[in-house]
C-alpha cells in the first residue's frame, strides 16, 4: 500500500481493488466487469509502458470517455502514483489532431474508436507519442515512443491535469495533487460506515458526469474507494438513467441542473424514484424555482453541493439536517461549508475580509487544494456568507462585461430570464460595439411545448434589471450549446450568437 499520510487514493484504490478480483466492479451497457478484469487491463497497459522505458515519472495523457477502458486506465494510472492528462474526445477530429502535438506528455492512451478518427493516429505517430489502445476489447501498442523527452514533462505529486469545463472560455489544464486528493478523500470517509477497513459493498452508484471533468472522476473515486459498484452512463439520457436507477435503487441520486429539468420535462412519474431520500445538484447553479417545483412533484429533497475542479471535488454542500431546519429561509445558496474548509469573502478591489452578508469575492482554505491549503485561495465566485455560515454564490467576476461605463454581470442577466415560466435554460454573452463598448445578448432554451417571443423576454427582463443589464437581443433556440457536463458554453453561444449577428 502507497503511504502519503494517514490515507493514501493510491493505496485504497490498490486494496479495494485486491480484496475479490472475481466481484462484479463496473456495469455498462448492460454488461458487468469484474474488479479482476479492470486490474488486468490496467496491468498489460503497465507492461507496455514498461517495455517502452517509460517510467512512473512520465505523464500518460488520455483520450477521456465513459467506457470501461477509460475506467481500467485511471485507476491503474493512480495506483502507481503517476499523472493523467486528461484530454477531450468532444473536439474536431482537426482540433483534436493539433492538440495531440501539443500535450504536456509523450504517451496517450485512446479508445480504439478514438484511434480510429481520421488524423489522430497519424497525428500521434507525426509528435512521436507513445500510442496505446486501451478499452472493453483489450490493451495494444498501436504506435511506439519515438521521442526521449518523456520524464521531461513530469509534474511531481500530481494526480491529474484536468480539464476545467470551459464553461466560461477555452478550457485549460488545471493540477489536482495527490496530497490534495488524500485530504479530501479521507474527509469524504467520515461519512461512510465502516469505511476505516477497504470493504466491497453490495450498493451500486450511478456515474453519468463525463470523467473528462472532475466531477465525474470525483465520484468515480469517491465510490470505488467506498467499495461500491458503478453503474456507468456514457452520457446522459432520461430513459437509460430511469432504467439504472429502476434496477439498483439508490438513495442518493445525483443529478446536475440540466438533466433534473429534463427528468421533470420527460413526465417521469413520482413513483418511479419513491425509493430515493434525496438528490444531489451541483456544476451549475440550480434556481428556487427548480427546486420547488421538483420538490413538490417528487417529494425528494434537493441538497446543492458547490466546487470547482481547482477545490478537486465539493467544498460545500447541504446536508438533510440542513434541508429540514433551513430550506424554507436558506434555499438558494450552495449549503456550508465541509469539514476541514475554511471561507470568507473579501473586497474586489482591497482584497481585505468583509462581514457577514456583504458581497465580495470568495476565498477558501483548505487541504484538498494541496500545497495552496494552507493559504487562503481566490475563487472568481462574487459571494456572500451569512450568520448561519450558508455561501450564496451571486455571479463570477470573471462574467463582467463594461456596457458604456457600466459594470454588467451576464450571469445576472441570465438568472433573470431564466425566471420566466416559458424559459428553460438561458446563456448571455457581451458582443462588441462601436458606442458602448460591449452589450449584452441573449439566447434562450424555452420548456418543452411554450410559446414566447423576443419581445415578451425582453420586458420581462427589464422588469427585473436596471435598464443597461437588459439584453439588447434576446435569441430564442432550439438547444443551447452545452459543454460535456450540462453547463451552458459561453465559448459556443459566442459562436452561435456572433453568427446570428
Amino acid at each position: 500500500m502507497t503511504v502519503r499520510g494517514a490515507y493514501s487514493v493510491s493505496g485504497r484504490i490498490a486494496d479495494i481493488m485486491a480484496i475479490d478480483p472475481a466481484a462484479d466492479a463496473l456495469q455498462f451497457t448492460g454488461r458487468w466487469y469484474n474488479w479482476g478484469l479492470l486490474r488486468a487491463q490496467g496491468d498489460a497497459m503497465q507492461e507496455i509502458l514498461a517495455a517502452q522505458d517509460v517510467t512512473t515519472q512520465a505523464p500518460v495523457a488520455m483520450i477521456m470517455r465513459n467506457r470501461p477502458g477509460t475506467v481500467a486506465a485511471v485507476l491503474s494510472l493512480l495506483t502507481h502514483s503517476q499523472t493523467l492528462v486528461t484530454v477531450s474526445g468532444m473536439q474536431p477530429d482537426e482540433q483534436l489532431a493539433a492538440e495531440i502535438g501539443r500535450l504536456p506528455a509523450a504517451v496517450l492512451l485512446a479508445d480504439r474508436e478514438d484511434w480510429a478518427r481520421p488524423g489522430i493516429r497519424a497525428a500521434a505517430a507525426e509528435a512521436g507519442l507513445l500510442a496505446i489502445a486501451v478499452d472493453e476489447h483489450g490493451v495494444a501498442l498501436l504506435e511506439p515512443l519515438r521521442r526521449d523527452d518523456a520524464e521531461d514533462f513530469a509534474s511531481p505529486g500530481t494526480a491529474i491535469l484536468m480539464l476545467t469545463s470551459g464553461t466560461t472560455g477555452p478550457p485549460k489544464r488545471v493540477p489536482l495533487t495527490y496530497s490534495g486528493f488524500d485530504a479530501g478523500y479521507a474527509g469524504a470517509a467520515h461519512y461512510e460506515r465502516g469505511s476505516n477497513e477497504p470493504r466491497l459493498r453490495d450498493s451500486v452508484a450511478i456515474v453519468m458526469a463525463p470523467l473528462l471533468h472532475v466531477s465525474g472522476i470525483f465520484t468515480l473515486l469517491l465510490n470505488v474507494q467506498a467499495g461500491r459498484k458503478i453503474a456507468l452512463l456514457e452520457r446522459f439520457a432520461v430513459d437509460d438513467w430511469l432504467a439504472l436507477v429502476t434496477e439498483h435503487r439508490p438513495r442518493a441520486i445525483t443529478l446536475p441542473p440540466a438533466a433534473l429539468r429534463m427528468v421533470m420535462a420527460e413526465g417521469v412519474p413520482p413513483e418511479r424514484l419513491s425509493f430515493a431520500r434525496s438528490v444531489l445538484v451541483g456544476t451549475a447553479p440550480i434556481t428556487v424555482a427548480d427546486q420547488l417545483a421538483w420538490e413538490e412533484r417528487y417529494g425528494i429533497p434537493i441538497l446543492v453541493v458547490y466546487g470547482a475542479t481547482e477545490f478537486a471535488g465539493g467544498i460545500t454542500g447541504w446536508t438533510i439536517e440542513d434541508h429540514r431546519l433551513f430550506a424554507a429561509t436558506k434555499r438558494g445558496s450552495v449549503g456550508r461549508a465541509h469539514p476541514g474548509v475554511e471561507l470568507r469573502i473579501v473586497g474586489e478591489e482591497t482584497g481585505d475580509p468583509l462581514d457577514t452578508d456583504e458581497t465580495g469575492l470568495l476565498e477558501v482554505k483548505a487541504a484538498q487544494l494541496g500545497a495552496r491549503g494552507a493559504e487562503w485561495v481566490r475563487t472568481a465566485d462574487r459571494a456572500r456568507l451569512d450568520a448561519d455560515g450558508f455561501l450564496w454564490i451571486v455571479g463570477r467576476a470573471d462574467d463582467v462585461i463594461i456596457r458604456g461605463g457600466f459594470k454588467v454581470s451576464t450571469g445576472t442577466v441570465a438568472e433573470a430570464l431564466k425566471e420566466h415560466p416559458a424559459v428553460r435554460d438561458a446563456g448571455v454573452i457581451g458582443l462588441d460595439d462601436a458606442r458602448l463598448g460591449q452589450v449584452p445578448v441573449a439566447a434562450v432554451e424555452l420548456e418543452d411545448g411554450a410559446e414566447v417571443g423576443e419581445e415578451a423576454l425582453t420586458a420581462f427582463a427589464r422588469e427585473r434589471l436596471t435598464p443597461y443589464q437588459v439584453p439588447v437581443r434576446v435569441h430564442v433556440v432550439d438547444e443551447l450549446p452545452r459543454t460535456p457536463s450540462l453547463k451552458v458554453s459561453a465559448p459556443l453561444l459566442r459562436r452561435l450568437l456572433e453568427q446570428e449577428a
